[in-house]
């Protein structure tokens, strides 16, 4: 598909609709996989077969240019790694609460880890945001330190794992800044690479419980991971980013807690408590800031 001046915003628009709706299936369809007999190994292992073995082709066809050492890197960082986390933080947490703290903890992260290693420090507007942000990750976190029910024992383990991915997404947006990867490196270099090394660790060595899980449930969670979350919302995404810009693109991440915890209610019948809203208000609040606080940057660079 190529992206040029020309081309209508209206489709931008529509690849941000259609990440909104990637990224909040994730979180649904990745507590399905959490509460089931699918141990968080699984989960990864389906999400990297499928996409590893799609992307094999392209990996070779389009010739990905990252070394050895930078595929290793973002394969951990963004591949398994990141998945790993994620899906660990589902086995003990709702999925509102991976709304919250992955999407609203990824642009917290990336800031302060580009404020660290870049010296790029945000602006007053973006560090007003950033804290709103932190402050809707914190009372989830919290609040989860006291949770103790038979639905949901040791939140607070899932919301740790949730902060996990969240730095480790992070880590891998910084590397695509400073190393400038392309979207189709990138994605083809996160498939094979974890395939090659994940799945052969995770035959060996790692516990399983996908023997036990139905047929409905293991064709759902490979064809989510492995097609919908690993590669559809990564192309769009990326499209959206070269129509719209970063700023506006990035409003999928203040719309993304919301419809998740409205979501889990019918589909996962997780109710949404008071610190859950207040959570995805101020996680919202805090994104839309910083979307236009980078908007006024841009306009005055």
């Amino acid at each position: 598909m190529a992206i040029n001046h020309t081309t209508p915003r209206w489709q931008g628009y529509l690849a941000a609709f259609t990440v909104v709706c990637c990224w909040t299936g994730f979180n649904i369809v990745s507590r399905l996989g959490g509460k089931s007999v699918l141990t968080p190994f699984d989960v990864a292992a389906l999400r990297f077969l499928v996409s590893g073995i799609v992307m094999v082709p392209v990996f070779f066809i389009f010739g990905n240019q990252l070394k050895k050492r930078q595929l290793l890197t973002i394969g951990t960082v963004g591949g398994f790694g990141y998945a790993l986390c994620a899906y660990s933080g589902f086995m003990f947490a709702p999925a509102a609460h991976a709304g919250i703290i992955i999407n609203g903890g990824i642009p917290l992260a990336t800031a302060g880890i580009a404020w660290i290693f870049l010296k790029d420090k945000p602006k007053p507007l973006s560090l007003f945001a950033l804290c709103l942000a932190a402050l809707g990750v914190a009372i989830i976190s919290l609040h989860s330190l006291n949770t103790h029910s038979i639905d949901t024992p040791h939140v607070i383990w899932g919301d740790i794992f949730f902060i996990l991915a969240a730095l480790a997404w992070s880590t891998f947006g910084i590397l695509v800044r400073i190393w400038h990867i392309r979207p189709v490196d990138a994605m083809s270099g996160i498939g094979v690479t974890s395939l090659l090394i994940y799945i052969p660790i995770y035959l060996l060595f790692l516990p399983k419980g996908i023997q036990d899980a139905s047929l409905s449930t293991i064709v759902l969670q490979g064809f989510y991971q492995g097609i919908i979350a690993a590669l559809v919302a990564g192309f769009f995404y990326t499209f959206a980013t070269l129509v719209l810009g970063s700023g506006a693109a990035s409003l999928t991440l203040a719309i993304v807690p919301g419809t998740s915890a409205i979501l889990a209610v019918p589909f996962l019948n997780e109710a949404i408590t008071w610190t859950t809203g207040a959570g995805v208000v101020l996680v919202s609040i805090g994104a839309l800031l910083g979307v236009r606080a980078k908007k006024e940057k841009a306009s005055s660079a």
